[in-house]
């Protein structure tokens, strides 16, 4: 019920605006560029008189087949203007610096809600995805609110990438239904699969050499730390950097996994990953956070990176201790 009501709300305060600015997250992945580009197609649709507008500073090199979100807008712009920011957890990693200028606020988002912001706000942390909250927001007022294919597209990408292709815990019935009435809009999965998922030659030598030298501690835990120096030696953008995260998932009795990447202005972006122990603990112990097995945070002390090392060793010897069934 109250789930419906907050959607309610947001909705009423949809329609009462003219001028909507839609933005996102720092360092956009595909929930964050499907779920705010998505929103942002089907208010155009369902409202063309509005003026519906996608607003960030960031971009991404990897989902740039999705294509840009238009020329920025001058502050002045907000003065009047309702902003929604899809898939963002605290007002810091926004990825608009006229955020406070807009004259109301909504957040709706998908992560654990440690800092709390916004007039209305939709957190739903149990959900697969960002996107898997805008379709749902369809399907409650489609008397109202219209679907096409592109707008699908979008949201499926959002949904297909943070669920990990349906495969993390998150992944419910609902996730599920809900991606069989996208494809029903006629998605091309073929090409969005490919731009996706197929890799540059040079992506997968950097795959190699982080299964070779990765580590691994007494416990199992993977970590990486992915240097300037190893940037540079495969030309990586910081994404494909962060990327490396996802190559340390898949070794059998190591359930939790830490990717460092340096970052240009000398902070250190920690990527955390685990399964059947929780470790979003961690992240926050650091001032991150996400979800439960799936987090991040930012180091500024080069030193703290062998502290979460060792603090995360001692989460998996704790919870391998206490716990059976575990692979």
């Amino acid at each position: 019920m109250q789930q419906t009501e907050t959607m309610q709300k947001i909705l009423d305060k949809i329609i009462a605006y003219d001028k909507i600015i839609i933005t996102r997250h720092l360092r956009p992945d595909g929930d964050a560029i499907g779920s705010s580009r998505g929103l942002a197609s089907m208010l155009r649709l369902s409202f063309p008189e509005k003026h519906i507008y996608v607003q960030t500073e960031d971009k991404s090199d990897y989902l740039a087949f999705l294509g840009p979100d238009g020329e920025l807008l001058d502050e002045s712009e907000y003065a009047d203007a309702l902003m929604i920011v899809t898939d963002t957890a605290t007002l810091d990693r926004i990825s608009n610096s006229h955020v406070g200028c807009a004259k109301e606020l909504i957040k709706i988002d998908h992560h654990i809600n440690i800092k709390p912001y916004g007039d209305i706000s939709w957190v739903e942390d149990w959900r697969s995805s960002c996107c898997e909250m805008i379709a749902v927001f369809y399907e409650t007022f489609k008397d109202v609110l219209k679907m096409d294919k592109e707008t699908a597209t979008y949201i499926y990408c959002g949904l297909v990438t943070d669920s990990g292709r349906f495969r993390y815990e998150a992944t419910t019935g609902e996730t599920l239904r809900i991606g069989g009435m996208l494809l029903d809009f006629g998605v091309d999965t073929e090409t969005l699969y490919a731009n996706l998922y197929l890799e540059e030659y040079s992506q997968l030598k950097f795959q190699a050499y982080v299964l070779e030298h990765m580590q691994i501690t007494p416990n199992g835990l993977v970590y990486l730390h992915v240097d300037k120096k190893m940037q540079k030696r495969f030309a990586l953008t910081q994404e494909q950097a962060s990327e490396a995260i996802s190559y340390l998932k898949y070794i059998k009795g190591c359930i939790a996994q830490i990717a460092f990447i340096d970052l240009a202005d000398g902070s250190v972006r920690v990527r955390l990953r685990s399964r059947f122990m929780t470790i979003n603990q961690l992240a926050e112990k650091y001032g991150g956070g996400g979800h439960l097995f799936t987090c991040g945070a930012t180091l500024h002390d080069p030193k703290d990176m062998k502290r979460m090392i060792n603090e995360g060793d001692e989460m998996v010897k704790e919870f391998k201790t206490n716990n059976e069934g575990w692979l």
